[in-house]
């Protein structure tokens, strides 16, 4: 399956344990195309639409609705889980994304 940065897919969390961002929701693809090309995962940010003023959120607008990509809840995921492509992201949350995961790291 290929897949690109900065394309938003449906993907199946389930299962998880305590806290982690569940079910199937849409997921932000953050892993180089280099990467995605080669391996049988990719590393994914989940969207919610349940809004927190926390400083790893990124508020955006997806398909005219309200969001926040959940930073806090980067991971990798197997493909298998890769349900349906939905959109790109927006260009113009591209570049804020990328710094708030380097900012992430630097805490």
């Amino acid at each position: 399956m290929v897949v690109q940065r900065f394309e938003i897919w449906w993907v199946n969390l389930d299962t998880t344990i305590g806290s982690e961002v569940k079910k199937i929701r849409p997921c932000l693809i953050v892993s180089p195309n280099e990467v995605n090309q080669y391996l049988n995962t990719v590393t994914v940010i989940p969207l919610t639409s349940t809004l927190k003023l926390y400083p790893t959120r990124l508020n955006c607008i997806i398909q005219g609705k309200q969001s926040q990509l959940v930073v806090d809840q980067l991971r990798s995921i197997d493909k298998i889980r890769l349900k349906s492509k939905m959109i790109d992201l927006p260009a113009d949350y591209q570049q804020p994304i990328i710094s708030m995961i380097l900012e992430y790291f630097k805490l």
